[in-house]
């Protein structure tokens, strides 16, 4: 839906993006504080394109000769560069390295894209950095070094333990690579993410209980945990895999609730349970409406200035990213956010978060009175999809579940049929690194 929003705006002036005087100028909002900011940098190889996946990837296998890692760190650099002006002076919270399969880059590589991000940009001290690998031997290999390169979080893409259906899911390691990664990067790392799957062709309760159990087995400190969803322009849309039903998706879904509270996990979103001290920094600021700078290909943008919002889209192809970026124009298009869509994105990403939001928080990343959402808040309190609690508007079991139904409370009129009624919260999931 995000993607929507972005094709139906006006588009930007692509010129001005380097003239933040530009961005400085007055507007209709009134934003009192600029919101906590993120880097996202995304690595679009990997070595085989999934069946299911609709992200920004590019197959780089056997017979294609070196991965391009220098050049595409160069263009990574001139991308950086040329943003500046749209963050000058902001400190960067965290910093995720996406894809892809960045574990294809060597340790050598990220080391050399963190120094460079470091001379450029202002890191906080604690700043989060993760990154997203594979659990294949030669990646594996890797962690200890990406840890040495400066990284502090890695995210492993298990997506199952059971064979079958790691073929299923067109995956190119099995289930003992993957736990040897996952023992891996519990060695390497003080914080690291199992990602799992459920709902997955042919899966029964019984083995999505094998799959929990043997991740909670491994004591992760975080676990991110997706339905699987027939994508738009995926294998999978045009040869549709058997899966569970709906049903059935539920009951696995409140097998993975109970078992990872019985393990001291809490879901503090809704795909994200973790332990005390472990919640993803980079994706909570996401879904509390915060900015995050996107480089590399098909790499998102969301920047705020005091009067405005913008959301930026970098060239998608690899290739034709890499020489526009070396030209000085890595951005393909954008736009500044409408007034009336403001409410939406907003609900779109805060009600995600088990704790919602603060109201105070609404005006403050939005810059609209909180008038602009007094309907629609009333329309979900009504129908039992949000609780208030003191000054904190929180999603109700109800509206945690029916995701789709909450947000679409906060369309604006021209916007209502957007959302496709009663589909699950795992259904929704808005992509900010495309």
């Amino acid at each position: 839906m995000g993607q929507a929003l972005i094709a139906a705006a006006a588009p930007l002036d692509l010129g001005k993006l380097g003239d933040a005087a530009h961005w400085l100028r007055p507007g209709t909002l009134q934003l009192p504080a600029l919101p906590p900011l993120s880097l996202y940098v995304h690595l679009p190889w990997c070595l085989k394109k999934c069946p299911y996946c609709d992200f920004n990837s590019h197959a780089w296998g056997p017979g294609m000769g070196e991965l391009p890692q220098a050049a595409y760190l160069q263009a990574l650099v001139a991308d950086l560069q040329q943003s500046l002006p749209l963050v000058w002076g902001r400190p960067v919270h965290s910093i995720f390295i996406g894809g892809g399969t960045p574990s294809l880059f060597e340790p050598w590589a990220i080391e050399q894209l963190l120094g460079h991000i470091r001379a450029l940009l202002p890191l906080v001290p604690d700043c989060e950095i993760t990154l997203e690998a594979n659990p294949g031997t030669f990646e594996t290999d890797r962690f200890h070094g990406y840890r040495a390169a400066g990284v502090t979080r890695l995210s492993v893409g298990v997506q199952s333990f059971h064979n079958d259906s790691l073929r299923s899911l067109g995956r190119v390691h099995d289930a003992d690579q993957a736990m040897a990664a996952v023992r891996e990067a519990a060695e390497a790392f003080d914080t690291f993410n199992i990602d799992l799957m459920y709902a997955l062709p042919g899966q029964s309760l019984s083995a999505l209980q094998h799959d929990l159990d043997t991740a909670l087995g491994l004591a992760p400190p975080h676990l991110s945990i997706y339905h699987l969803t027939i994508e738009p322009n995926t294998w999978f849309e045009r040869h549709p895999p058997s899966l569970p039903e709906e049903d059935e998706a539920f009951d696995m879904l409140d097998i993975i609730t109970q078992g990872t509270a019985e393990q001291g996990m809490a879901r503090y979103e809704v795909s994200a349970y973790a332990q005390k001290g472990h919640a993803c920094w980079h994706n909570t600021n996401y879904w509390q409406f915060g900015d995050y700078l996107g480089i590399g290909a098909g790499a998102h943008s969301k920047i705020s200035f005091p009067h405005r919002v913008l959301r930026l889209i970098r060239y998608r192809e690899p290739a034709l990213y890499q020489k526009q970026a070396m030209s000085g124009q890595a951005v393909s298009q954008g736009h500044e956010v409408a007034r009336k869509d403001l409410a939406f994105e907003f609900a779109l990403n805060a009600f995600r978060l088990k704790n919602g939001f603060a109201l105070s928080d609404f005006s403050a990343r939005t810059g609209l009175p909180l008038s602009a959402i007094e309907a629609p808040l009333a329309q979900a309190q009504n129908k039992g999809l949000i609780e208030q609690v003191g000054q904190r508007v929180l999603p109700t079991e109800r509206g945690f579940d029916f995701l789709n139904d909450l947000v679409a409370l906060f369309l604006p009129p021209e916007g209502k049929t957007a959302v496709t009624p009663g589909a699950t919260a795992q259904a929704l999931v808005f992509k900010p690194n495309q």
